[in-house]
C-alpha cells in the first residue's frame, strides 16, 4: 500500500494507516449502506475532490478493505470485503461517540441519504424493540426521505428520496404506520432532549400522517445517550 506510514508496530497504527485517512472512513460508512457506483459516492460525498475520492478507493483497495465488482445492469460497483465489513461495529460506535458532540449543523452541511440510514442504525436499539409490534416509519430530513422497518429487534432502511432503487436491488413495497417530516432537531427527540410531544409542539417535528402517538415509539426506538461529552 502506499499509505503515510506512522512508523509503529501497533495494531491501532495499522488501522490508522488502513482507513484514517481524510474522507477514508466517510467512504466506509457509505459502503456499510450497500455497493457503491464511483458516482454514487461521488454524489453522497459532495465536497470530496475526484482525484482524492479515487486516491483513497485505489488505498482502500490495496488495503483489502474495498473491492470493485461487477453488478448485473449496474456495471462495475465497489462493495466491503468481509475484512471492510468487520468495521461496521467500530463505525457505529464512532457515530454514537461523536453524537454527543455534533450540536447543530453548520451551514452548508447536508445531510445524504447513506448518512442519515448510518444514523439511525447508530441510534437503533435493538432490545428495546423485541416485545414492540412491528413498525415502518417514514422520516424526511430535508431533501432525504428514508423507510425504516423494525420488527422483532431487528431493522431494515431503504431509500425513498431522492428516489433510487438500491444498487442491484429493489425497494420494499412497504406502507408506513407514521410519516415524519423533521429537521435536525430530531437529533434531540433521538438524545432525549426533546421530548416527543414537545418536538411536535415546538414544530421541530411533524406527523404528516399516522398517529402522532408512534412518535414515542419512535424516540423509544432511536436513542442515543448524550453521555459524558454534552
Amino acid at each position: 500500500m502506499a499509505t503515510r506510514s506512522y512508523g509503529q508496530y501497533c495494531g491501532v497504527t495499522t488501522a490508522v494507516e488502513l482507513v484514517a485517512e481524510r474522507w477514508a472512513l466517510l467512504i466506509v460508512r457509505d459502503l456499510l449502506v450497500g455497493p457503491r457506483r464511483y458516482t454514487d459516492l461521488k454524489q453522497g460525498l459532495p465536497r470530496i475532490p475526484t482525484n482524492i475520492l479515487s486516491t483513497r478507493l485505489k488505498e482502500l483497495q490495496d488495503g483489502g478493505v474495498v473491492r470493485r465488482v461487477p453488478i448485473p445492469r449496474c456495471g462495475l460497483v465497489y462493495e466491503l470485503t468481509p475484512y471492510g465489513r468487520e468495521l461496521e461495529p467500530i463505525v457505529l460506535a464512532l457515530g454514537r461517540w461523536g453524537f454527543q458532540r455534533m450540536g447543530d449543523p453548520a451551514e452548508g452541511d447536508v445531510v445524504s441519504p447513506d448518512s442519515l440510514t448510518m444514523a439511525l442504525r447508530t441510534a437503533f436499539r435493538p432490545a428495546a424493540t423485541v416485545d414492540m409490534p412491528t413498525t415502518t416509519y417514514e422520516l424526511g430530513v430535508g431533501p432525504v426521505t428514508l423507510g425504516a422497518r423494525v420488527a422483532g429487534g431487528a431493522l431494515e432502511v431503504w431509500q425513498i428520496a431522492p428516489a433510487a432503487p438500491p444498487v442491484g436491488g429493489t425497494l420494499p413495497d412497504l406502507q408506513p404506520d407514521i410519516r415524519i417530516a423533521a429537521g435536525p432537531a430530531i437529533r434531540r427527540v433521538i438524545s432525549g432532549e426533546l421530548t416527543p410531544s414537545d418536538a411536535i409542539e415546538q414544530g421541530h417535528v411533524v406527523v404528516v400522517d399516522g398517529d402522532p402517538a408512534l412518535l414515542e415509539r419512535f424516540a423509544a426506538t432511536f436513542h442515543i445517550d448524550p453521555g459524558v461529552a454534552a
